[in-house]
């Protein structure tokens, strides 16, 4: 299988994927993509999770590299770092079950940076395309906006975020399908983006069992 991150974006995005506990670093876990390039690389043989995300608004300067949005700790490779929320995530989970499973979603748990899709290719069973296309900076809440020094909205906070109450972020007592609820917060971002988890213990509209795809996709600004 194939992994091909596509920038579509008008402006260049710097991919980031951080592995699971006990997963490998692929393409060393971050790197740069001109506006309208891809860049594929063989997905792991065995059994690999993981996520996914754009990085956004990164300067290199006095030796220090860092982003906008989705930063890693300050560094273009991020070595299986995690990024700084809040970020449109892609979570994967190849070569899973007897059938050769890839199971793939997008998550607005974290808020949104850029709009993005998941697209498989020849795949076998339900293999949909799912992701956020629409561009929620332009809509975000003010309490949820992240902005720049320059007054541009970068990024769009989650309610757990923005507020961090054990009732938004679906901790402590409500950590469990029965307490953890939707928001009018998680409402905005599932409102705009069905096929995407909004809150923890959310059930997003398209649920897929796909097996064997020869290549799955993530295109930024899709």
């Amino acid at each position: 299988m194939i992994l091909t991150l596509v920038n579509n974006c008008p402006y260049p995005v710097w991919p980031a994927i951080q592995p699971n506990a006990g997963h490998p670093v692929l393409e060393r876990g971050g790197f740069f993509l001109y506006s309208l390039t891809h860049r594929s690389f063989p997905a792991p043989t065995q059994h690999w999770s993981g996520r996914i995300w754009g990085r956004t608004g990164c300067i290199s300067a006095y030796n220090r590299f860092s982003c906008a949005t989705g930063d890693c700790g300050g560094q273009l490779e991020c070595n299986g770092a995690g990024g700084k929320t809040p970020a449109t995530l892609v979570q994967l989970s190849l070569h899973h079950g007897h059938n050769d499973l890839s199971s793939y979603g997008v998550s607005l748990v974290d808020g949104f940076n850029l709009g993005l899709t998941v697209t498989p290719h020849e795949g076998k069973g339900v293999c949909p395309v799912v992701g956020c296309r629409p561009d929620l900076l332009a809509t975000c809440p003010d309490r949820l906006q992240v902005r720049s020094p320059h007054g541009h909205v970068v990024a769009c906070k989650s309610g757990c975020d923005a507020f961090g109450t054990d009732e938004l972020c679906c901790r402590n007592r409500y950590n469990s399908p029965q307490t953890c609820r939707a928001s009018s917060y998680s409402a905005f971002f599932k409102h705009a983006c069905p096929s995407s988890f909004t809150y923890a213990h959310d059930t997003p509209s398209l649920m897929h069992d796909c097996s064997s795809p020869r290549e799955l996709k993530v295109i930024f600004c899709h």
